[in-house]
């Protein structure tokens, strides 16, 4: 073991007796983490850049941290691959941005704080990158010009490359800059990517891009810097793109300490999927994260895929499964309007729940996790049917006064008729993520105060449902310490 890789191990170790710390989610072995960048599939191995603070559990000092998976479960903490230059352009921080191969060498292109979007190269399987010279590859646009450089991505197609800069225009709204190389050193400026027509709420901007085929479709990735994760899925002809379709993957408004699914990136592995990786913010005080000594969760890795009118299938990758111990089942459950039933056997901070409910005559029905015998803490999940709507509500969560932003997370989603309500509930200590029907996914972070809040309900309202079934399991740790 290098010296290295015994300090991640000795960090892990010490942080692993925080109850709020996530066990099979990947998280830094300490200090801050935030974006998501350089997700790239090389040479059978997942690998992972994100950005990170060395210094600290607060946002500052920004470079770019790295790890590495077979599994996309388990993973292997590496160096740090890329630190501010004193004196060079990313002398303010190494922001977000993507990865490339670019003729057989891995290549990351990303936003130097304050100069402009830079490239960095690796000959060595990813361990150490080289910055040329020539970087700011595209220099911060001159006052007055309507793109900026920020948080790049690219691709190629045939001879040449095209990259994205995220953005908005105040005419427009949010929008992203497209530029064009013959090698990723020489780039000019086209025209804005595209101007989104759809009936939907107007945006800040379209930061942390990702653009990629989905199908017979186009996908823009992105977040909003005031909702977080959201996509256009569209036609792209003649180097612009044409969305047809609008999204989200984060259904609540947020500042600096939302807990929610605040920025993503994805990648496509050898066996062609896309996977997606994405950030969930802390939701409690600055100062309770500084003295945690940690900051920030990437959430499950997930399958982005086309159902067959196009819209957008999401699920946790499979290789989770294996994660899965101590199963428990429960079949055929009644429950009457107004009521909630404690699932006996079925209890944990580290689980992963497989639910599969029939709304019978009920107007709302649910699950509950790590409730308090009491009562006095609870999370809920809940399909309202007249509202229409998945909803994650994290009001009753914790009684912690750390814990500042308690929200409920809402999304659109409507049963068909005879459609059963198949929920697939993941909960890691302060994490958790609901996957409806493969159609919506929801993500919040929950701090419960007491030991015993561990426990799981099933309810309805309004009128008798049945849970057809639910198995659940105790998930292991993914970190050896």
């Amino acid at each position: 073991m290098t010296n290295e890789s015994n300090h991640a191990h000795l960090k892990r170790q010490q942080m692993a007796v925080d109850p709020y710390r996530p066990l099979y989610h990947f998280l830094p072995p300490a200090n801050w983490m935030n974006d998501p960048n350089g997700a790239i599939y090389w040479k059978g191995k997942y690998h992972l850049f994100y950005q990170y603070n060395p210094n600290g559990a607060f946002h500052g000092t920004i470079h770019w941290g790295h790890t590495v998976s077979e599994d996309l479960v388990h993973w292997t903490d590496l160096p740090i691959a890329l630190s501010p230059t004193p004196g060079g352009a990313d002398r303010e921080g190494c922001y977000s941005g993507g990865a490339v191969v670019n003729d057989g060498v891995p290549t990351l292109i990303y936003f130097g704080n304050p100069d402009g979007n830079c490239i960095a190269t690796s000959t060595d399987d990813l361990l150490t990158w080289q910055k040329p010279p020539e970087n700011p590859v595209i220099p911060q646009s001159a006052p007055g010009a309507e793109w900026r450089a920020f948080d790049p991505c690219a691709w190629r197609e045939g001879d040449t490359w095209y990259s994205l800069a995220g953005g908005r225009l105040d005419d427009i709204g949010d929008t992203a800059f497209l530029f064009r190389s013959p090698d990723m050193i020489n780039w000019e400026y086209l025209h804005p990517f595209y101007a989104s027509e759809l009936d939907k709420e107007p945006e800040s901007d379209c930061a942390v891009p990702d653009f990629f085929p989905l199908g017979g479709k186009h996908m823009l990735l992105f977040a909003s810097h005031e909702r977080g994760v959201q996509y256009y899925i569209g036609r792209y002809a003649d180097q612009k793109f044409y969305p047809e379709r609008h999204g989200r993957m984060n259904f609540g408004e947020f500042g600096g300490n939302s807990g929610h699914l605040c920025a993503s990136i994805t990648l496509k592995d050898g066996e062609g999927r896309r996977i997606f990786f994405g950030w969930v913010s802390e939701g409690r005080s600055e100062a309770a994260q500084r003295a945690s000594g940690w900051a920030g969760v990437m959430c499950i890795p997930r399958v982005l895929s086309p159902f067959d009118d196009d819209t957008l299938r999401i699920e946790p990758v499979p290789e989770i499964e294996k994660l899965r111990g101590n199963h428990r089942r429960t079949t055929g459950l009644r429950v009457s309007g107004g009521s909630s039933v404690r699932l006996e056997g079925i209890s944990g901070d580290c689980l992963e729940l497989d639910v599969e409910l029939d709304p019978g005559g009920a107007e709302a029905i649910g699950v509950k996790v790590r409730c308090a015998p009491d009562g006095g803490e609870q999370t809920i999940i809940a399909y309202d049917r007249k509202e229409k709507r998945l909803i994650l509500d994290a009001e009753q969560s914790s009684v912690n006064p750390d814990a500042v932003n308690r929200g409920a997370q809402r999304a659109p989603f409507a049963l068909d008729a005879g459609e059963l309500l198949q929920l697939r509930i993941f909960v890691d200590r302060s994490i958790v993520e609901v996957f409806a029907n493969q159609r919506v996914c929801l993500t919040k972070r929950i701090y419960p105060s007491g030991k015993d809040s561990v426990g799981v309900e099933v309810f309805a309202q309004g009128g008798e449902a049945v849970v057809t079934s639910v198995d659940a399991w105790q998930m292991a740790a993914i970190w050896p310490e």
